[in-house]
């Protein structure tokens, strides 16, 4: 059971590792798109727009759906989930580093800051 995950976690990072990808996702957060529609804001050929969306299919991302001729994909968002909360463990580890440093450095101020003189007469 963890190997799939990671084996489905790697192929989520992989799709997401190519800007051309990313966009798409973003495009279909929006809503279903045709593959044309896809391809459309990039200067490539419909068959690299494919390759592109098998690799978003392959990694769980997208459901594409043939209607007649036509193609439509949609997000599936299970997998950015799964992602999500993998990421969310390095969020939570150096938040509570960064926490820790911060505590260390305020610490060492106030050794450094000599205490305030009274005004005494």
């Amino acid at each position: 059971m963890v190997e799939l995950q990671t084996s489905r976690l790697d192929s989520v990072f992989h799709a997401l590792g190519d800007a051309t990808r990313r966009r798409m996702l973003r495009e279909l957060a929006g809503g279903e798109r045709t593959v044309s529609q896809l391809a459309e804001p990039f200067e490539i050929s419909l068959a690299a727009a494919s390759k592109h969306i098998k690799a978003l299919e392959n990694a769980g991302l997208i459901r594409r759906e043939v209607r007649g001729r036509t193609h439509v994909c949609r997000l599936a968002p299970g997998p950015l989930a799964s992602a999500h909360e993998w990421l969310s463990f390095y969020e939570r580890f150096w938040t509570e580093r960064l926490d820790v440093l911060e505590r260390l450095l305020r610490e060492e101020d106030a050794r450094k800051t000599p205490p305030p003189r009274g005004d005494d007469p």
